[in-house]
């Protein structure tokens, strides 16, 4: 099982919920493609028309961004955890 962990701004989309459990493992795609069955309006917040990763929505799995560890191709072991940020603006 891997657990997603979600920031405040993201947890009305996961009705309220701040971490999801998912039985995918193998890749982030497998395990974000899971997550969307059960919340396809969190997808949207995370991955674009394309199912690429949204530019300003950073990913992590157990502490290392997934930009420079294969992308959505990232591996994701049994017991992972992967922790979705969205971007902060501002000034």
């Amino acid at each position: 099982m891997v657990t997603v962990l979600l920031p405040g701004p993201l947890r009305g989309e996961a009705g309220g919920a701040s971490r999801l459990n998912v039985t995918a493992t193998g890749t982030l795609r497998a395990v974000l493609d899971e997550m969307a069955v059960a919340h396809p309006r969190l997808a949207r917040r995370i991955r674009d028309e394309r199912g690429e990763l949204r530019r300003y929505v950073n990913v992590f799995v157990d502490g290392e961004d997934c930009r420079h560890s294969g992308g959505l191709e990232t591996p994701v072991k049994d017991g992972a955890e992967v922790q979705v940020l969205p971007s902060v603006a501002g000034g």
